[in-house]
């Protein structure tokens, strides 16, 4: 399977991705590559964030690839056991904790709290950093783990925002690019 033979699913996080930002970049140059809009980018609540995710799959034509940065991974959790066999895997990567208790005081009942530890049921690539300021590396290890999903230690590199030094990330381009041939699917 080529990327161009599969549909590439962008699911940013709080706030969206600016177009400085690494998702916002790789969906400008793959050909495939579409983003899951958000009524509410501000305010995420699972419930619909979760729906809108399994809408967008559902509308694909080809196996679906997801990209998802921050609370977008939480929504791919979330939304995993009602996707179906069109996902043919997911790039996590700097997932947000949710289950901090001042995220719930900021943004009310969210819904994203607790994070399932079901596997996922298709393969995936977590990537984290160890000075995520948004999670906590070994939490990070625990999720991929429960999710039945490879998990990637990035070292330092924050919560990998455009802010932390994450605009083009020509090294996350590439682990992408690995991760996608172990699915089988190859650059076009």
């Amino acid at each position: 399977m080529k990327i161009k033979d599969s549909e590439l699913l962008i699911v940013p996080g709080l706030g969206n991705a600016s177009p400085f930002h690494w998702q916002s970049r790789w969906q400008d140059k793959m050909s495939t590559a579409r983003r899951v809009e958000q009524d509410d980018w501000n305010r995420p609540r699972r419930e619909a964030w979760a729906q809108r995710l399994i809408d967008e799959v559902a509308k694909a034509e080809k196996p679906v690839i997801l990209i998802a940065h921050s609370v977008g991974v939480l929504t791919v959790a979330h939304a995993a056991p009602a996707l179906g066999d069109k996902v043919a895997g997911a790039f996590l990567v700097g997932a947000s904790d949710w289950e901090r208790p001042e995220l719930k005081d900021r943004y009310g009942d969210h819904g994203f709290d607790p994070v399932p530890r079901e596997p996922l049921g298709f393969p995936g690539l977590m990537l984290a950093s160890s000075n995520d300021p948004t999670c906590n590396l070994m939490k990070a290890e625990a999720w991929a783990r429960d999710w039945g999903v490879r998990f990637g230690n990035a070292g330092e590199a924050g919560h990998f925002e455009a802010e932390s030094g994450h605009g083009p990330w020509p090294e996350g381009l590439m682990a992408f690019a690995k991760f996608t041939q172990s699915l089988g699917a190859t650059p076009e």
